[in-house]
């Protein structure tokens, strides 16, 4: 079966290339038609990855990302010409998982969507709950949970979560970070590593552990979990 990719981009041009490119790579690509709509050809589609734009007629992709995190978290990988940090920290916050600034080299843009589908669906499969400190983290549901309640993660989030439980009070450095969350992605910017821990961090205060996830200058993280029973 191939993978299903939903394609949210106005500019005619843009699309076709991009639809034709992935069709010649065996995905099934539905490029959007109806922008005031896109929640409607989500659910419609129901696709395992999805292609945005942010500038877009009648709401911006912002407002499109907020929608599909409602019900799904299926890896999104935005498309922008305003290639800055406001705007990928933003994109971050909202549940995006990559960022990739036009002009678009295809190239770059399969290897996004082969490391989104990759990270998120292996990873789901090869695991299914970790638990450590009194936390449990749902792999396949992308939830963690302690008595005090439980909160919704992004895949990203999950599989970072489950390298810190994995290697609980040891410092994990960033590049080592990137390499398993990222398979060593050479596209990967700078800050989203660090956008992503700050994002994870603000989810799981909910629930107590946002003082235990610790950032060590110019090093890594380390989840400190010292003291708790498992």
């Amino acid at each position: 079966m191939h993978n299903k990719i939903l394609l949210v981009e106005d500019d005619t041009v843009i699309a076709k290339t991009i639809q034709s490119f992935l069709a010649g790579q065996s995905y099934e690509v539905k490029t959007a038609q109806h922008f005031n709509a896109i929640d409607k050809e989500f659910d419609f589609f129901d696709p395992d990855l999805v292609i945005m734009d942010l500038m877009l007629p009648h709401f911006n992709g912002f407002h499109w990302l907020e929608e599909i995190r409602k019900t799904s978290k299926v890896p999104v990988i935005f498309l922008t010409s305003a290639g800055d940090d406001p705007n990928l920290v933003m994109a971050m916050n909202l549940g995006a998982d990559d960022f990739l600034a036009k002009p678009i080299e295809l190239t770059v843009l399969l290897a996004k969507i082969q490391g989104s589908l990759r990270r998120v669906y292996q990873y789901q499969i090869s695991e299914t709950s970790l638990q450590k400190g009194g936390y449990v983290l749902e792999i396949s549901d992308n939830r963690l949970s302690n008595a005090k309640g439980s909160v919704s993660l992004s895949p990203i989030e999950t599989k970072l979560l489950g390298l810190l439980f994995e290697k609980s009070d040891q410092l994990v450095s960033r590049e080592e970070m990137i390499k398993k969350l990222w398979e060593g992605d050479d596209f990967i910017d700078r800050n989203t590593l660090a956008v992503t821990v700050n994002r994870l961090r603000k989810k799981v205060s909910a629930i107590g552990l946002a003082d235990q996830l610790v950032t060590v200058k110019g090093a890594g993280y380390k989840l400190e979990l010292v003291g708790q029973n498992d």
